[in-house]
């Protein structure tokens, strides 16, 4: 069986990283090679060890909000350098909607796509909130 080998990080100035560890470990778990670059990688930091490591896929999580131009970042590192190789970005609040949603994108910048569509926080809660059974927040 071939394993992907996938290299994630947490680009930017961003330190909320407790949700890219746990997708790490779900692939991880799912047999992929991961390899993690940590916090605050810039893009070409990013680039050189997706091209080093021989990656199969590069993700990368943005919570602060600048995951548009994090991206065109990226994928300017990725032309540069010749890399073809799928980008996924998920983490970011896209459109002001709650929840977080996945866009892919080819290094070429070929036009993304949405991979799971926003999920409200109280769906994605483990057990609703005390007294309510929505999970709701008074």
């Amino acid at each position: 069986m071939i394993r992907p080998r996938i290299v994630l990080a947490k680009p930017g100035l961003d330190g909320h990283d407790r949700g890219v560890k746990v997708v790490a470990m779900g692939l991880r778990d799912a047999g992929a090679e991961v390899i993690y670059l940590g916090l605050r990688v810039t893009p070409a930091q990013l680039v050189a060890a997706a091209e080093a490591e021989d990656a199969d896929l590069i993700g990368i999580s943005v919570l602060s909000g600048a995951h548009v131009p994090i991206t065109k970042q990226i994928l300017a590192a990725m032309r540069d350098a010749g890399l073809d190789v799928p980008l996924i970005v998920g983490g970011h609040n896209s459109a002001g909607r709650r929840g977080s949603t996945v866009r892919a994108w080819r290094g070429r910048g070929l036009p993304g796509r949405d991979l799971r569509y926003p999920t409200s926080s109280a769906a994605c809660s483990r057990s609703p909130a005390p007294g309510r059974p929505d999970g709701r927040r008074r």
